[in-house]
């Protein structure tokens, strides 16, 4: 019918359905971009780009073994504190060294004068 507002079958109300389907589809399953791009010049290599793009749902990736949002700082707050205290453990440990090290080097100094 000419001059009508009804929209094509696939923009439909039942397309979101669909789309969300498909969407929890691959974020069950999981899937996998790969991709290289290389840049030649008389067959001499000058640049490889490669590509890797994984789509799942956060407890997909954990049953794969990806996990790395989970120890990285800038994404993880139990990370940053766990980054800051093996820090201060390191410190802790070099202050005593160092404190450890003072005596013998007044001693040496003493025995110098």
């Amino acid at each position: 019918m000419p001059g009508s507002s009804r929209l094509p079958d696939r923009y439909e109300s039942g397309s979101s359905a669909n789309l969300a389907d498909i969407l929890e589809r691959v974020l069950d399953k999981g899937v996998v971009i790969v991709g290289d791009i290389r840049i030649n010049l008389l067959d001499i290599e000058l640049l490889t780009i490669r590509l890797r793009l994984i789509v799942a749902s956060v407890d997909k990736a954990k049953e794969m073994g990806i996990d790395w949002w989970e120890i990285d700082p800038a994404l993880s707050s139990s990370a940053r504190r766990r980054e800051l205290s093996e820090e201060n453990d390191r410190l802790r440990r070099r202050v005593a060294e160092l404190e450890d090290r003072e005596p013998e080097r007044l001693e040496g100094e003493r025995g110098e004068r």
